[in-house]
């Protein structure tokens, strides 16, 4: 991949970023660092040449109406290093803004640490992942717009601490520059790696979206992040009606979730409003078979993490990272005091022998606990299939949706008849005595709700997606009124009493 051949500079970026007219400095003058020698002349002359007076500047504006405080680097004053004073203006910033409860969009474009101040510079990326997490702990927003180039140590402190991140399209991005690396290593650094896009198809960042095209996301993700319901009047249609139709039996029930055309989590992110797709777990790591976004259920802001039967098959089954994918955003909304809402479609969690190295079952361990003790609502949604672990890591909720359809079972039916009898021939049988299907959970407490089918999800696809969209948003709205503290009492409750005779 070509790098981007011509650098955006801190001027075009807030231009292209903010509202015309809105940008207002926060930038006092930089504290001296070289008050005489050479080092003291080429900051004069970067100065001269980027008609900035540092490497960074901060401030404040307005994006699509909303007030939003900004930092972005000017490559053209020593290759967008940060050193003391750079530093200092970037801490300025971020305390700024969390001392004023506004949201933080960051615009890094770097050759890393300033090497004419040496170590000094180097350990001043600690004081600004420091504010930098003081900020994301407040409940603030924190979004990363990574542009041609961002390397070293800018990239491995604020640059990579992003609630959401994309990049320039072309962007040369990672942490040790490949100039650096062939004089070290006497070879050139492996071509296509440290890309924007391949860093986005690994799962690092989130996409690679030209400027005007981050503005539309950044609003929308504000959007929801701000936690601020809108009160759309839902269409006819969109009401989730009450009318529970006649249960059908369980290997029934299998069957029809297992129809290609049964609608899944994309249908449902489509009658959304300011969805924001992301991608991976923001450490290296992506699996297809799950999706993450942004969105609004009928003004009702949240995060959606969910199985996409889309992507799934026997050969292709969700992995570990899948699972890292799903802490990755109950941490997303626990920072910013979000719902949180998962959809479970799955035919089961791989098993394969890279799955068990890369710790599948404590990742699932580990979903769970989460869960059971996340500080914000949660609603979970048996919209298809429910199969085993991987279905059980998205279940514990305050309150759980059911299709009628959908089923929840430790193994498919046909491995748990090949457990008990030894032969596949008593899945139906199985299925019934284990009491999967969606009326058997709803009697035994698994499940607080069963939103219908009339007959099958698959005949009626959007009809069945907004009533399940209603019934989601329905939910998050009664849960809103409940304070932290109570939803996890309730939450505990629930799970230590599930099964007892007198729950």
């Amino acid at each position: 991949m070509t790098p981007a051949k011509r650098r955006i500079g801190s001027c075009e970026l807030l231009d292209a970023l903010l509202d015309p007219g809105t940008f207002v400095s926060w930038d006092a003058p930089p504290i001296a660092v070289a008050p005489t020698g050479a080092y003291r002349s080429a900051l004069a002359e970067a100065a001269d040449a980027a008609g900035t007076d540092e490497s960074v500047r901060t401030g404040e504006g307005r994006l699509r109406g909303r007030r939003i405080a900004v930092i972005a680097c000017e490559f053209a004053f020593l290759a967008g290093s940060v050193g003391v004073a750079a530093a200092e203006r970037i801490v300025a910033a971020v305390e700024r803004a969390t001392a004023e409860g506004l949201p933080l969009v960051v615009s890094p474009t770097s050759g890393g640490t300033r090497m004419q101040e040496g170590t000094v510079a180097f350990v001043q990326m600690v004081k600004i992942a420091g504010a930098v997490a003081t900020h994301k702990s407040a409940g603030h927003p924190y979004i990363v717009y990574l542009r041609n180039p961002t390397m070293g140590g800018v990239f491995a402190s604020w640059g990579s601490l992003g609630h959401i991140t994309f990049a320039e399209p072309g962007a040369l991005i990672g942490f040790l520059g490949p100039r650096v690396y062939e004089a070290l290593y006497g070879r050139p650094f492996p071509p296509g790696v440290q890309t924007a896009e391949n860093l986005y198809r690994s799962g690092v960042i989130d996409g690679v979206v030209e400027v005007s095209v981050f503005r539309r996301i950044a609003h929308r993700a504000l959007s929801v992040f701000s936690g601020v319901p809108d009160e759309p009047k839902p269409a006819a249609g969109d009401r989730c009606s009450s009318v529970e139709p006649i249960p059908v039996e369980a290997w029934e029930s299998v069957r029809i979730s297992r129809r290609p055309e049964r609608p899944g989590i994309r249908e449902l992110l489509r009658r959304s409003r300011q969805r924001v797709p992301l991608s991976g777990t923001g450490q290296g790591e992506t699996d297809r078979t799950v999706v993450l976004a942004l969105a609004r259920f009928q003004g009702r802001p949240c995060v959606v993490f969910g199985h996409d039967r889309a992507h799934q098959d026997p050969e292709h089954t969700m992995g570990p990272a899948a699972l890292r994918s799903a802490r990755r955003s109950m941490q997303l909304a626990a920072e910013l005091g979000l719902p949180l809402v998962l959809v479970i479609d799955t035919i089961g969690a791989a098993l394969s022998k890279e799955a068990e190295e890369r710790g599948l079952a404590p990742e699932i361990a580990r979903c769970i606990a989460d869960l059971v003790t996340l500080d914000t609502p949660t609603v979970s949604v048996l919209l298809g299939q429910g199969t085993g672990g991987g279905a059980l890591a998205l279940l514990p909720a305050d309150r759980v949706l059911a299709a009628t359809h959908g089923w929840l079972a430790p193994l498919p039916p046909e491995g748990a008849s090949a457990i008990v009898h030894r032969d596949t021939e008593h899945a139906a049988e199985l299925a019934a005595q284990q009491r999967i299907r969606s009326a058997d959970l709803l009697a035994d407490g698994i499940v607080d709700r069963i939103v219908p089918e009339y007959p099958d999800a698959a005949a009626e696809p959007d009809q069945f997606s907004r009533r399940m969209v209603a019934a989601i948003a329905e939910e998050l709205t009664a849960l809103s009124t409940r304070p932290a503290d109570r939803l996890r009492e309730i939450r505990h409750l629930r799970y230590r009493r599930l099964g007892l005779p007198d729950r």
